[in-house]
């Protein structure tokens, strides 16, 4: 349902504000595509499908690709679960299907299930630092997220590392509840250079889409992240 046919009212007060103001705004500049990316993993996690369906064409047209638009959703597994990522995974299936792209997309998967759980283990060095080298050893959800969510999901091409811990970042903040994971991930974003500024700019652009509370409880773990 299109909420700007069946209530024209709402659809001229929200995006007076979300489609104008905000990103209008000085202290919310960012490029087409991580604003993109920002807004769409942030409709996962808040599970804002019809929007999602609505924004995501918008996205495309500003540079977003398929393929990362794929990505973002497969990523949304590991910090949402299978049970509030369907619907999604269906949801850019039929936007890329309006749009004439052929599906299935080729393959991003780089690891082997030989190989995944090292793999998965550099990316959580790379973005953590060398005390997660052994951290897998310490019980099987530490295993699993080396070799599934870090192993199986941020080793994929299409998006780079950074772009990958930008939309973490983004599901946590808008699930709400995760705060010491929103935490941690903050400071995995500094760590790739998505310094404070560039994380705070994120949190404001997202601001409409999930509300003040949850937005203000992003803003502090930013701030507690950097200490």
């Amino acid at each position: 349902m299109d909420y700007r046919r069946t209530d024209p009212e709402f659809a001229a007060l929200a995006e007076a504000f979300a489609r104008h103001e905000v990103p209008g705004d000085p202290d919310c500049t960012l490029d087409p595509v991580t604003r993109s990316l920002a807004v769409l993993a942030t409709l996962v996690g808040c599970q804002g499908v019809e929007l999602f369906k609505l924004v995501l064409p918008e996205a495309l047209d500003a540079g977003l690709t398929p393929v990362m638009a794929k990505e973002l959703v497969y990523q949304g597994v590991d910090y949402l679960g299978l049970g509030r990522v369907l619907p999604f995974v269906d949801a850019v299936n039929q936007v890329l299907t309006a749009r004439g792209v052929a599906l299935p997309l080729p393959s991003q998967s780089t690891t082997t299930p030989e190989t995944r759980l090292e793999k998965g283990v550099d990316a959580q060095v790379t973005i953590f630092g060398d005390g997660m080298r052994d951290a897998w050893r310490q019980g099987t959800i530490n295993r699993w997220l080396g070799a599934n969510c870090f192993g199986d999901y941020y080793t994929r091409t299409g998006l780079d590392l950074r772009q990958r811990e930008l939309i973490t970042f983004c599901f946590l903040a808008a699930q709400g509840g995760c705060e010491p994971q929103l935490t941690a991930h903050a400071k995995g974003n500094m760590n790739l250079g998505n310094d404070e500024e560039f994380l705070t700019r994120v949190v404001l652009n997202c601001l409409p889409y999930i509300g003040y509370p949850r937005s203000l409880n992003a803003l502090t773990c930013i701030r507690n992240a950097r200490t």
